[in-house]
């Protein structure tokens, strides 16, 4: 059997265009069509596959691209709020699926569309590749491996740079993202579940937008996204997790950390740096039971990521790893290793999470068997 099929992509901004780049990197996905209705985003595109040597038709209709391309797979990397209108068509035609994150902007519609996928009967898969990152992946590996113990502490941090300017400038409103705490976080809350492999009961955050986008207007209107955040969660099985988002700390050193932390130790990851450090409780207990801390120090292992990933996007080369699995499972007919159900919980997280920082108080939750 051939490993060979042919994909096309919605929506060619810059989400887009670093899947064009990074489909370019994995042997056998073949890019055939674009479908984009910004004529700048389409130029763009168009000139970006020239440099790759992809040839591919481009379409400003995503009906006429699918009924003409007739593509194995679809990438879609359209704004967040089109998310629910434009997967529904790709699914009549059985084509595989990539959503990217966030799987939709609400509530309804990404828990229908979560039961919708359960039952669709190819791949469909959601872009949440922050799992992907290499010393992510690795840092996960040994956290699962048992290294920390039983976790109890879980801690995120990303201090970075604002929102970047998008078409019609889309990402501006809450209403066209879902909230900075879906739009951007879902990764973050998505992360959550995997490492600790459990679900939420319980978050409160509080947030405001006090630094950036303060003067821009938009036909008078001022932009509504939060810049800054702390999120607490409460996890089923006893863990908490936190997340501590900045948007105006550009000048960070590491704009991600994350940290978990249990009896046995503390594991945690640093990018751009790209260490796993470990640093074991050690010692030994008195005669009363108390821990008396020994000379054991931390020992880091730093994680490579090859160059060709790295050039091809601004993740980490997480959505090359990520796009290499999912054209294996493509090929072979396995399952998706990130679900809908997947997508569909770090929205609601996202949003509960908003919804708390407007209203002052905690939010309880519960998510069913079926979603």
């Amino acid at each position: 059997m051939t490993s060979t099929r042919t994909y096309a992509i919605i929506g060619c901004g810059m989400m887009g265009r670093e899947h064009m780049r990074n489909l370019a990197l994995v042997p056998g996905a073949e890019l055939i069509a674009i479908a984009d209705p910004d004529a700048g985003s389409l130029t763009a595109a168009q000139q970006q596959a020239e440099a790759l040597g992809q040839n591919v038709y481009l379409f400003d209709d995503n009906a006429a691209m699918l009924t003409k391309a007739k593509p194995d797979a679809v990438i879609i990397a359209s704004p967040n709020f089109t998310h629910a209108k434009i997967v529904r068509p790709v699914m009549d035609t059985g084509a595989a699926i990539l959503l990217e994150k966030p799987i939709c902007t609400d509530v309804a519609d990404a828990e229908d569309l979560a039961r919708a996928a359960r039952d669709y009967p190819q791949l469909f898969w959601v872009g949440l590749e922050y799992r992907y990152m290499p010393p992510v992946t690795r840092f996960i590996e040994r956290i699962h491996a048992g290294e920390a113990g039983d976790l109890k502490m879980l801690a995120i941090r990303e201090h970075r740079f604002p929102f970047l300017v998008k078409v019609d400038d889309w990402n501006r409103f809450n209403r066209n993202t879902g909230g900075t705490l879906v739009e951007k976080c879902c990764h973050f809350f998505d992360l959550m579940r995997h490492i600790l492999r459990d679900e939420p009961i319980r978050i409160f955050a509080s947030g405001a937008a006090d630094v950036n986008h303060l003067d821009e207007r938009y036909d008078g209107e001022k932009p509504d996204i939060l810049d800054n955040a702390f999120v607490i969660i409460d996890f089923a099985g006893g863990a908490r997790a936190m997340l501590d988002l900045c948007m105006f700390a550009e000048g960070s050193e590491q704009q991600e950390e994350i940290s978990a932390v249990g009896p046995i130790g503390k594991l945690e990851v640093k990018l751009p740096a790209s260490e796993v450090t470990w640093s074991p409780r050690g010692g030994t207990v008195d005669d009363a039971g108390r821990r008396i801390v020994g000379h054991a120090g931390p020992s880091v292992e730093t994680v490579e990521t090859p160059t060709d990933a790295l050039e091809a996007g601004s993740h980490h080369g997480a959505t090359y790893f990520q796009q290499r699995d999912f054209h294996a499972a493509l090929v072979n007919g396995t399952p998706p290793l990130i679900t809908a159900r997947d997508g569909y919980r770090s929205v609601v997280m996202g949003i509960a999470a908003q919804q708390s920082i407007a209203t002052g108080q905690p939010v309880d939750m519960r998510f069913s068997d079926e979603t």
